[in-house]
C-alpha cells in the first residue's frame, strides 16, 4: 500500500509576517545593537522587509532605537542601530523545587530584574503551591520600572506535559496530574506556559548561553530529582509521554543504593541531592539533611563533606560519559549545586568523562550553566521568552 502523503499547509500572510519578525528579533538578540542594513544582511530578508518588521517590533515594545550609537557619518534610518528593548516589557518565572520555589522577573534578554524564594519545607501535594499562588499577584504588580509583564513560565522536575499545562508526575512533591497552568492563570490573569525544568534550562542555554548550544546540547540537572533534556538545531526535544528521556534509572558503577523502583545502583538513588544530604547527615557531617547545611560544610573545608561531593561528581561523570557516547552533542550543560560553586568538582566530572567516554576528546564540552545561581530563575522565564522569540507577534497577541 502506498504511503499517505499529507499536504503541507501553506503559510498565510500572518504566518510569514511572524516568521520574518522572529528572524529580525533573533538577529537583533544575537548581534544588537545593530543597524537595520546589517540585520538585512544577516537575516537574508530584504531591507524593505526588515524595515517593516522593525517598525512593528518597535511598536510592540520588543525593540528600541539607539540613535546615540549611530556611527559618525552614517546617514538615514537604515543605519540607525536598534536593540532588544529591556525597559518596557518583562516576563515572569516560577520554579517549583522541593526545598523552595523561586519567583523571578526577567527582561527580554533574560536578565534577572527581581527574584524571591519561598520556603516549601513541610509541604507536599498542591499545598506546595500555596505560597506562590498567594505571593505572585503582588510580586508581578511590583515589576521594576513599571514594565508590563506579558507571560509567566512555570517549571518543575519530573514529567510535565507542556501541551496540557499539567505536571503529570513529580514524586518528591507528591504531585500527580496537577493542573499547573490553570491554577497559575487563575491566580495571575497571565498566559502561562509550563515545562520540565531540564527542558527549560536547555531553552535558556540556546537563547542566551554558549553558541554551541544552538547546534546540539545535552542538559543534565542533578538536584532532588535528576532530569535530562536534548536540544538539536536550536529546538528542545519533547518526546512521547511528555518526556525527553529518563536518566534517573541509569545504572552507575560503585553504588548499591536502593532506588524507589526496587533496583539498586540507579543514578538518582546514588547521586540525587536527597541521597547526598541524607548520607551526610547519617555520617554526622551535617546536623540535618538540608542543602544549606551541606553547602556550609563544603565551604568550611570539611574533608568528609568534600569526599562525598567528589564521589558524586564521579558518578555524574559516568552518566555524562554515557550521554556523550550515545548522543555525541556539541555541548553538555550541567546544573548541579557544587559544580557551580567550586570548579574542582566540575573538573572531577570532566576527568571521569575523559576516562570513560569513547568519543569525548575534549572534556571542555562539559560546562555549567552560565547564569550560575540564577540558572533556574532564568530558565523559568525562558519558557515564555523562547515562545516570544519563535513567534513574537502571536506571543504578544496572546498576552
Amino acid at each position: 500500500m502506498p504511503a499517505t502523503v499529507r499536504p503541507v499547509p501553506a503559510r498565510t500572510g500572518d504566518d510569514r509576517r511572524d516568521v520574518n519578525a522572529a528572524a529580525v528579533l533573533r538577529t537583533v538578540l544575537d548581534h544588537g545593537p545593530i543597524a537595520r542594513s546589517r540585520v538585512a544582511a544577516l537575516s537574508g530578508l530584504s531591507p524593505a522587509g526588515v524595515s517593516r518588521q522593525v517598525t512593528d517590533l518597535l511598536r510592540l515594545g520588543l525593540l528600541c532605537e539607539r540613535p546615540e550609537l549611530t556611527e559618525s557619518g552614517a546617514v538615514g534610518r537604515p543605519q540607525l542601530p536598534v536593540d532588544v528593548d529591556t525597559e518596557r516589557l518583562a516576563v515572569a518565572g516560577l520554579h517549583v523545587g522541593v526545598p523552595f520555589s523561586t519567583l523571578s522577573l526577567l527582561d527580554l534578554r533574560g536578565n534577572v530584574l527581581a527574584r524571591e524564594q519561598l520556603d516549601n519545607r513541610g509541604r507536599t501535594g498542591r499545598a506546595v503551591l500555596d505560597p506562590a499562588l498567594a505571593r505572585l499577584p503582588a510580586f508581578l504588580a511590583a515589576a521594576p520600572g513599571g514594565r508590563s509583564v506579558v507571560g509567566l513560565g512555570a517549571v518543575t522536575g519530573g514529567s510535565v506535559d507542556p501541551v496540557r499545562g499539567v505536571t503529570v508526575r513529580h514524586a518528591p512533591l507528591d504531585w500527580c496530574e496537577v493542573p499547573l497552568r490553570a491554577l497559575l492563570e487563575r491566580a495571575t490573569g497571565l498566559p502561562v506556559q509550563v515545562d520540565n525544568h531540564a527542558r527549560a534550562l536547555a531553552q535558556s542555554e540556546i537563547l542566551f548561553g554558549h553558541p554551541a548550544a544552538r547546534r546540539s546540547l545535552v542538559q543534565l540537572f542533578v538536584g532532588h530529582v535528576v532530569d535530562a533534556a536534548l536540544g538539536v538545531g536550536g529546538l528542545v526535544h519533547l518526546g512521547p509521554q511528555s518526556a525527553t528521556g529518563d536518566v534517573a534509572h541509569l545504572r552507575v558503577a560503585g553504588s548499591r543504593a536502593r532506588c524507589c523502583c526496587g533496583r539498586r545502583g540507579c543514578f538518582a538513588a546514588a547521586a540525587s541531592d536527597t541521597a547526598l544530604y541524607r548520607e551526610a547527615a547519617a555520617a554526622g557531617i551535617i546536623p540535618v539533611p538540608e542543602r544549606g547545611e551541606m553547602i556550609a560544610a563544603v565551604r568550611a573545608g570539611d574533608p568528609h563533606a568534600d569526599r562525598l561531593v567528589l564521589r558524586r561528581a564521579r558518578l555524574i561523570g559516568q552518566v555524562v560519559a554515557l550521554l556523550v557516547d550515545v548522543v555525541n552533542p556539541d555541548l553538555v550543560v550541567l546544573t548541579e549545586t557544587f559544580a557551580l560553586m567550586d570548579g574542582r568538582y566540575l573538573e572531577a566530572i570532566r576527568t571521569e568523562v575523559l576516562r570513560r567516554s569513547h568519543l569525548c576528546q575534549d572534556a571542555g564540552l562539559v560546562i555549567t550553566q552560565q547564569r550560575g545561581a540564577d540558572a533556574l530563575a532564568v530558565a523559568a522565564g525562558a519558557v515564555v521568552l523562547g515562545a516570544l522569540y519563535r513567534s513574537p507577534l502571536q506571543a504578544l497577541a496572546r498576552a
